[in-house]
């Protein structure tokens, strides 16, 4: 698997991100560390987590993915080997929530210590808090990288606007830098990063690592149809690709993946990965079977046709 730097942080990540919002949610503890083994053993070392990962579950208070992810830490003794990325600020009940200084210190000891770790090697803001000033938040962050408990720290869910001035506090300030974003983006979803954002992470050279690279699973081509979502735990992300664009993208993916002798969920992912604005798609795998799939999406190489091919068949409304 190839490694890249993440923008300026010193951080060398593989070219695929595990996503660990599945840990403990849709993969029970032990089909998540069969997948961690495997992802580590094809040369994977780039894992995103939340603390309120997986809050939404029935039962589920938050924190549950992180807590595998320590376990399987102090199990495998692979820590050294696993750039972990984890993100504080959505609402894990209680008030706890947002970017406030005291609210991250104390995020930060919670996921610490489920996560069975010393240091978090890139911790990210996982909305933007207006209420909260930025050079606050950044001012947080410091204190955290000073007492080596961060290495670096990235924004997610940020509007241009708002990374562009948390970037100029830092600047001008001599705060430390959101390194990275995490951003909504894939071939179905392409307005709002390529028309805003991508030109801010490319003029500050920021790493971009895009969730939901695979639309909750549209782009892998398992629903065609209203019928393929019915009932399904997505049913409301998925249904709003249900349009004559959204298939068209699906039969352009089952057209270049046929050229290729691949298939869609690899291809989607190729395409992002040929982006030079992108650092590392994140991907979910609930069993080592599907995480096998993906890993082949990074020996993937698209030629320009099929690029263009993509291209064209989703841009929507992207800028010229």
């Amino acid at each position: 698997m190839q490694q890249r730097e993440l923008g300026r942080s010193g951080l060398k990540i593989s070219n695929l991100m595990l996503g660990g919002n599945v840990f403990g949610w849709t993969a029970d503890e032990s089909a998540s560390f069969r997948i961690l083994d495997a992802y580590t053993d094809a040369g994977g070392n780039f894992i995103d987590t939340a603390d309120v990962y997986s809050r939404w579950a029935p039962g589920h208070h938050g924190g549950e993915s992180e807590t595998v992810l320590g376990k399987w830490f102090a199990r495998s003794g692979k820590r050294s080997l696993i750039v972990i990325a984890t993100k504080v600020g959505m609402d894990m009940g209680d008030g706890k929530k947002g970017l406030k200084p005291a609210y991250i210190r104390q995020a930060v000891e919670d996921s610490l210590r489920r996560l069975q770790t010393d240091h978090i090697d890139l911790y990210q803001s996982h909305s933007d808090d207006a209420e909260t000033p930025i050079a606050d938040v950044l001012g947080a962050y410091q204190q955290l990288i000073e007492a080596g408990k961060v290495r670096a720290i990235g924004a997610s869910n940020y509007t241009a606007a708002r990374l562009t001035e948390a970037l100029r506090i830092s600047a001008e300030q001599g705060l430390p830098r959101y390194e990275s974003l995490q951003p909504l983006y894939n071939l179905v979803e392409r307005e709002n990063y390529e028309n805003t954002l991508e030109p801010v992470v490319v003029k500050e050279k920021l790493g971009v690592i895009p969730y939901f690279s695979l639309a909750a699973g549209f782009l892998t081509g398992k629903y065609r149809n209203p019928q393929d979502v019915k009932g399904k735990a997505r049913a409301g992300v998925v249904g709003k690709y249900m349009n004559p664009r959204g298939l068209e993208v699906l039969r352009m993916l089952d057209e270049v993946s046929a050229r290729l002798q691949s298939n869609p969920a690899r291809v989607a992912l190729a395409w992002l990965m040929a982006r030079p604005s992108i650092t590392a798609p994140i991907a979910s795998a609930t069993s080592v079977h599907q995480l096998e799939d993906l890993l082949e999406s990074t020996k993937l190489r698209l030629d320009n046709g099929s690029i263009e091919t993509l291209n064209r068949a989703s841009a929507g409304k992207i800028a010229a």
